[in-house]
Parts: C-alpha cells; sequence; structure tokens
C-alpha cells in the first residue's frame, strides 16, 4: 500500500476513534450527572418501602452499580472494542483492490519487458508501491538466473506480504478470543461480590437483592459478547479478503513476467543446442 495512503487511513482511523471517546464520554457524564440531578426531588417524595430499592437502572447505572471491579472491567472491555473498531476501518481502507493492484500495473511491465527495459521497469514498481508492485519487482531482479530463480522469488516476496498482512488482521482474533474472558472474569468476581454480601448478612439477604447482584455480574459477560462478535466476524471477513487479494495478484505477477519466462525457455533450448555433439559426418561414397 502507499505510505501516503497508509497515513491518511490512519489517520482516518484515529479521528474515527477519537470521535468515539467523545461520544462515550458525554454518554458517561450524562449518567454520573443524572442520578445527582433527580436526587433533591425524589428524597422528598420517595416512600419506605421505596427508599430500600438500590436496584440500579440504565446500561450505565448498572455498570458503576459493579463497584471498581466491575468498572475497570468495562473500561477494558471499552478499550478493546474501540481498538477493534479501529483496525477494522483501517482495515477497509487498507484492503482495497486499487490500493493492492493498480490499474494496468502488470501490463505496463509487461511491455517493458517486452522491450528489454529491465530498468525502467524496476523503477515503475518502485513508483508504484503496492502489494503487485513488492511481487513482480522481485520476480525482475532475479532475471539474470533462470525461470525457477524467478518464480521462486515471486513465491517468496508473496509469502511474506500475505504474512504482513495477516499479522495486523490478526489483532482482530486476539480481541475477539481476549473480550468473552474479560467479561467471563467480570461475571466471576461480582458473582463472589453477591454472594460474600449473602454471607455477610448470614443468609437473611432475599432472593431479589442476590438477583440484582447476578445481573449486574452478567452484565460484563454481555459486554465482552459485544465486543467478540463483531471482531471475529471481522476477522474472518478481511481474512478471505487477503487471501483473495494474494492470490490475485500472486496470478497477475506470473502473468506481467511471461516474457522472462519465455526468455529463459529459448536460452534453455539454445543451450542444450549448444551442448549436444555435432552429427556424424556422412560415410565416404
Amino acid at each position: 500500500m502507499n505510505r501516503s495512503n497508509l497515513i491518511r487511513a490512519r489517520w482516518a482511523s484515529s479521528i474515527l476513534l477519537l470521535v468515539l471517546l467523545v461520544w462515550i464520554s458525554q454518554q458517561l457524564s450524562v449518567a454520573a450527572q443524572q442520578p445527582a440531578a433527580d436526587a433533591p426531588a425524589a428524597a422528598a417524595v420517595v416512600s419506605p418501602a421505596a427508599a430500600g430499592d438500590k436496584t440500579p437502572s440504565g446500561f450505565f447505572g448498572i455498570v458503576f452499580a459493579g463497584g471498581i471491579s466491575g468498572v475497570v472491567i468495562m473500561i477494558s472491555l471499552l478499550g478493546l472494542s474501540l481498538s477493534a473498531a479501529y483496525l477494522a476501518f483501517e482495515q477497509l481502507l487498507t484492503l482495497r483492490h486499487g490500493e493492492m493492484m493498480p490499474d494496468g500495473l502488470d501490463d505496463e511491465v509487461r511491455e517493458l519487458i517486452k522491450a528489454g527495459q529491465f530498468r525502467q521497469a524496476l523503477e515503475l514498481c518502485a513508483g508504484t508501491p503496492s502489494l503487485l508492485a513488492v511481487i513482480i519487482r522481485q520476480g525482475i531482479v532475479e532475471v539474470d538466473g533462470d525461470w525457477n530463480d524467478v518464480e521462486k522469488a515471486m513465491e517468496d516476496a508473496t509469502e511474506e506480504q500475505s504474512a504482513q498482512l495477516f499479522r495486523r488482521v490478526e489483532y482482530l482474533s486476539v480481541i475477539g478470543n481476549i473480550a468473552p474472558m474479560v467479561g467471563l472474569l467480570g461475571t466471576v468476581i461480582g458473582m463472589i461480590v453477591a454472594f460474600q454480601e449473602v454471607a455477610a448478612t448470614q443468609g437473611s439477604a432475599g432472593a431479589g437483592d442476590l438477583a440484582a447482584g447476578i445481573y449486574q455480574a452478567l452484565v460484563t459477560t454481555v459486554g465482552g459478547l459485544i465486543v467478540a462478535i463483531p471482531s471475529l466476524g471481522a476477522f474472518a471477513v478481511f481474512r478471505n479478503r487477503i487471501d483473495q487479494l494474494v492470490a490475485e495478484a500472486a496470478h497477475r505477477a506470473q502473468r506481467a513476467l511471461v516474457p522472462i519466462k519465455r526468455r529463459s525457455r529459448v536460452a534453455q533450448a539454445q543451450a542444450r543446442t549448444a551442448a549436444s555433439p555435432p552429427p556424424p559426418p556422412p560415410p565416404n561414397a
């Protein structure tokens, strides 16, 4: 991918991440201010039965009711979700057909090779940074050898570029596998706290109190799944996209260097002809 385009993709991803952070901070601020604003009015009309009802309402209310551990777990899940969104948006801008394989590049290289202008072909590839250009360039570098050397160089370049593309996308798989574990950790901690409160009251806590603690704890599991499912889905989509782009780039690189393959075959045929013994002279009449 062109370096300038990669920089633009990362800037766009960073801006998206900043917008998400601003929106989330606003939601947290509203959630934190709402109980304080409603407290004076509620205190004047609250009944004794309602005073004992401490069940939180709303998503952020449930999160903050889980204590410091619940907040830390949810902040971790929030960080994972923002990282996944950043990576997904960046890959959407990176894994584009035009960025990986510029139109007409293989045809231009093939015409230059037919004319014997290998240096110009190398300069063209160097001036067009892309997946296809890297594979073609590595093949042209081995033009002094036979076709097997050229083909091996292109295969190595294809594997290297494919590994680099996969390395970036694999972070989505890591996030998709870690997020449910983080959510489960929060749930286990919440369950421990809930049963600890029951034990502290020597069993006097009712089923409603226990249920409130349990559903607060389960919120982190839901958060982990919300992060994991889109991350794993995006990973599968981008993985298939990379496979498709790499296979097409390898095929187009092979076609671009067909003149080298033909020249190598001609040179091998001439070498075999020169190495063969001359025919015996005809017998004297």
